[in-house]
């Protein structure tokens, strides 16, 4: 069997592009997951860099448990689970195979303005009795960090909110290891 492919010559991708064009097909005006939120206007940086000094230094006084965030890499892999959510369950997740239904995008916040939107959104998505959500963290490295710290905090606070049943890094369609898909229990209902 030969496992050469067979490459289109021009009549047929002319004609494969008219299909297209009669049947309404638009071309994408953006290859970027849309979160569903509007993005905020962008600070000026010297603005930003003192923003995220101050959250640094606040959040040295505790927003987790003991005050500090483990350090992940820009590139790595987020996966947490509770221990008795099913394995199959955990599976679609990872795969990206459980539809998100809503999604947060926290570029340009402060490290203060992230925690407090993504406190609301997964208060929101709760009460809209939301299962599965996207957020976007990012993976840029802090203004006085060498870590990525929106991502890094973002780690440890959805470990400690009680909803959350469930959470690991995107497919590359939905931003890779810059965003996380987020299973949230449904209260009245099992996992």
């Amino acid at each position: 069997m030969s496992r050469r492919r067979h490459r289109p010559d021009d009549d047929e991708i002319h004609a494969f592009r008219q299909a297209l064009r009669e049947a309404g097909v638009q071309r994408f005006v953006s290859d970027r997951a849309d979160p569903g939120r509007p993005r905020r206007p962008a600070t000026a940086t010297a603005e930003r860099r003192a923003a995220a000094t101050a959250a640094l230094e606040d959040a040295a006084g505790g927003r987790t448990s003991d005050g500090r965030v483990e350090a992940v890499r820009p590139s790595e892999y987020l996966d947490f689970a509770l221990p008795d959510l099913p394995y199959r369950t955990r599976s679609r997740l990872k795969r990206g195979r459980i539809a998100w239904e809503g999604g947060l995008d926290l570029h340009g916040y402060t490290l203060e303005q992230a925690r407090q939107e993504l406190e609301g959104f997964l208060t929101d998505a709760a009460a809209a009795r939301m299962r599965c959500v996207l957020v976007v963290h990012g993976k840029a490295w802090g203004t006085t960090a060498d870590y990525p710290v929106i991502k890094s905090h973002v780690n440890a606070w959805l470990r400690e909110w009680p909803s959350v049943l469930a959470f690991c890094s995107a497919t590359d369609l939905d931003g890779g290891t810059g965003a996380v898909y987020v299973l949230l229990r449904r209260h009245g209902m099992g996992a």
